[in-house]
């Protein structure tokens, strides 16, 4: 069977017809499966959705009880039958209950990896390589410049400064879903053991991950706070907040982004980043092309990202490939609107 016959971009998203479902559609459909929690892939308003019990929940504390008319939990592994295709889900080792979607139709095998990155990352289940015939990757930092190191020493970084501007405050700017949660974790790894301050935009979701089990040692809300007694302390904030007038609470705070996009220096001038951390939760160039290798897949579909790179790269190799050009997607929760008491806190 052509792996157009299985999935296909249409103005909804990715859809599967023999299947009767849309992968992480932009628009409301019947049945929606999703392969995680961040808003430019998990929409409310479907019929029904499948995903990780993990993304059912993020979407739920996002968007009420009622995003979607009905739900279904899928774990890692799980293979069910929708129409005439088998869906399994795999880790995808993005954000917690990140997964890839294996969709398999007679004897072609499709994978839509999401999201994903194959570096360490205390917060999530490891990335998994899925053999398959056609690989859907994203491409987000699909260009060879992109590099990202190892996160771990990033947080060196801003322990060292932490250490050497005891009177400032350090505020870190990271999207709320997953980044947030990996910082602390890495910085408890690092053993920084004092208390972590949250900006109130932050709270739901990494009570969320403790209660999964995830380790981040003691985590205090930063609303209330004296501005003296923030002095040499560390607080997260959506990226949106660190710009924001809800800064002049911190005794002369030290401004850091910790993004994949931190690699272009020019990107953390333009957004007056003081200490940039290149801390990424997608695959850079090296893990994108090392996965595509490591799929054994012989044809490629490259999508929102930097797509005409990884296309040439995979025909260099000898591989099929091309753009999905699917709309809809990009930097998760970079520009996301703030309540307002949260905006002014």
């Amino acid at each position: 069977m052509r792996p157009q016959d299985i999935l296909l971009p249409v103005p909804a998203g990715l859809c599967c017809k023999p299947g009767g479902f849309h992968i992480d559609p932009v628009r409301p459909v019947e049945r929606a499966v999703i392969t995680h929690g961040h808003s430019d892939h998990a929409r409310p308003g479907h019929g029904a959705v499948l995903a990780t019990q993990e993304t059912l929940d993020m979407m739920r504390l996002r968007y009420g009880e009622n995003f979607a008319a009905s739900t279904q939990a899928i774990a890692y592994g799980e293979e069910i039958r929708l129409g005439d295709v088998s869906v399994k889900f795999h880790p995808a080792g993005h954000v917690l209950g990140s997964a890839q979607i294996a969709v398999t139709c007679k004897d072609t095998c499709i994978v839509a990896s999401g999201d994903y990155k194959d570096a360490t990352d205390p917060t999530c289940v490891p990335f998994e390589v899925v053999p398959c015939d056609v690989f859907i990757t994203e491409a987000t930092f699909g260009l060879p410049v992109f590099r990202h190191g190892n996160a771990a020493d990033e947080v060196k970084k801003l322990l060292a400064s932490v250490a050497l501007f005891p009177e400032r405050a350090h505020l870190v700017g990271a999207y709320s879903l997953g980044k947030a949660q990996r910082v602390i974790a890495l910085l408890r790894q690092a053993g920084y053991d004092a208390p972590i301050y949250l900006h109130g935009a932050m709270e739901a979701i990494t009570h969320y991950y403790q209660s999964r089990g995830v380790a981040l040692g003691e985590l205090r809300d930063v609303k209330g706070m004296k501005k003296a007694d923030l002095a040499g302390t560390i607080t997260l904030a959506p990226p949106s907040a660190t710009s924001d007038i809800w800064t002049r609470r911190f005794p002369d705070p030290v401004t850091a982004f910790a993004s994949g996009w931190m690699r272009v220096r020019a990107r953390a001038r333009q957004r007056g980043i003081e200490l940039p951390l290149v801390i990424s939760d997608h695959a850079d160039w090296d893990g994108l092309t090392a996965t595509i290798e490591a799929t054994g897949a012989n044809e490629v579909w490259v999508t929102h990202g930097q797509e005409d790179a990884l296309v040439h790269w995979c025909k260099t190799k000898g591989l099929a490939a091309r753009p999905l050009d699917l709309v809809g997607y990009g930097d998760e929760d970079e520009n996301e609107t703030l309540p307002a008491d949260e905006a002014e806190a």
